[in-house]
């Protein structure tokens, strides 16, 4: 558990940040406001849901750029893959991770590293493993978000499992 920063002009653009309201009405204002952050939380809760992991008493609340999110899951790979389904949405600076893992015995943690210009999930699997063919390990770890092993960005953040 923990705050875990990510860029926040990086990722996918599923939610806008940058609304303007332009009624002087401040109660309008603060309606108009309160509708997008609601909807940016729809859209955010759907991801995790989109996971198909098991999380109990699942809640997430955005507040600016950051993104609490709560509840009960299985194992770290569960925690890790929500914290960076949600880090890797732009707009979001920061996932607050308020969820506790059942059984952590099951999996150790794994180490998330930011992808860099000229990066490649080979070249990350030989840096982390010694073998750029250990690539699979890496795209496989970060599904659904990656769909395509050859397309990562500067400034995603990716899960890298621990083999031994």
């Amino acid at each position: 558990m923990g705050l875990f920063s990510f860029l926040k002009n990086a990722g996918a653009k599923l939610i806008d940040k940058d609304e303007k309201h332009v009624n002087s009405n401040d109660a309008l204002n603060n309606m108009a406001e309160e509708a997008a952050r609601r909807q940016k939380e729809a859209v955010l809760t759907s991801l995790v849901q989109g996971l198909n992991s098991d999380i109990e008493d699942f809640s997430l609340t955005f507040d600016g750029e950051v993104v609490t999110v709560y509840g009960q899951v299985d194992s770290h790979a569960d925690r890790e893959k929500i914290v960076l389904r949600l880090g890797n949405v732009r707009g979001v600076g920061a996932v607050d991770d308020r969820l506790s893992v059942v059984a952590p015995e099951k999996e150790p943690e794994a180490t998330f590293y930011e992808v860099k210009r000229g990066d490649s999930l080979s070249k990350i699997a030989k840096q982390f493993y010694g073998d750029p063919m250990k690539y699979k390990v890496i795209f496989e770890a970060n599904q659904p978000m990656l769909d395509n092993p050859d397309v990562i960005f500067p400034g995603q953040t990716l899960r890298i499992p621990n083999l031994g």
